[in-house]
């Protein structure tokens, strides 16, 4: 019979643990967003209350319109620029090209937050909606130039040829036959950037301004008094929001979250 070898069994033990690590929290997050207790020390009861208070909160409203907002604009902005970059960097291959796209990508978030402050103060722009937009444009369009690429390299470049065989323009081309067949990866890339920019906290908080408030500012800001089951509910719809987009994504463009 197969034996089960010993540094199997601390492996598997050691990825349950990794894994127990991420995700209890996370589960204990929303399993107290419905305790019928403010205090999270321990379990009283079943309650929606939470998400009732959390609904008539008009601060809380106002900052999640924002960041639906910002997250519409800005995913709709560097989906365009992100898919014209993926397009380059398949069609391409420049090694500046691909610094100058993904390295967004690579720095800390910090850096480019401070970064972008000090472009923005240089600008004599107003830190507001406008700048966190513009923000999270820069931040997100390497995500989508990526997913974009991936999406190009498995696709039959014959087809395209055959298009340009037929008498049709570059841009023809593109619209009619390379677009249709890439459009999954387009999808999934601006799914991920409407999820990166509505869970954005770094960048947000340097390019925001003292007048403009987001969900993840707003959290913040709300979690220096005390951790409440109201932020564990506003946590927990976000974290749903954003595995439901995750999923989407995935599913439209499989190739892209592969490592």
């Amino acid at each position: 019979m197969h034996k089960t070898r010993p540094h199997s069994i601390v492996l598997t033990l050691i990825v349950v643990l990794v894994y127990a690590f991420l995700y209890v929290p996370l589960a204990i997050v929303v399993v107290y967003s419905f305790n019928d207790s403010r205090l999270n020390a321990e379990w009283v009861g079943f309650t929606l209350d939470w998400y009732r208070t959390l609904f008539a909160n008009k601060e809380m409203l106002q900052a999640a319109g924002n960041s639906l907002i910002i997250a519409l604009v800005s995913s709709l902005v560097s989906t365009v620029l992100g898919t014209m970059a993926g397009f380059a960097l398949h069609r391409y291959k420049s090694r500046v090209l691909q610094v100058l796209v993904l390295t967004p990508i690579a720095i800390p978030e910090i850096l480019v937050g401070v970064s972008l402050l000090i472009f923005f103060v240089l600008l004599n722009l107003t830190l507001g909606m406008l700048s966190v937009t513009l923000a999270h444009i820069a931040f997100s369009m390497g995500f989508v130039a990526i997913v974009v690429r991936s999406r190009l390299s498995g696709m039959d470049e014959s087809l395209t040829e055959a298009a340009r065989d037929c008498g049709a323009t570059p841009l023809q081309a593109f619209r009619r036959v390379t677009l249709p067949l890439i459009m999954p990866g387009v999808l999934a890339g601006a799914l991920m950037a409407f999820t990166l920019s509505i869970d954005d906290f770094v960048i947000t908080f340097f390019t925001a301004g003292a007048n403009t408030s987001t969900l993840p500012l707003q959290i913040y800001s709300m979690i220096k008094i005390a951790v409440t089951p109201e932020v564990n509910a506003v946590s927990t719809l976000l974290m749903a929001l954003t595995l439901f987009l995750i999923v989407i994504a995935s599913k439209l463009s499989p190739s892209a979250f592969r490592s």
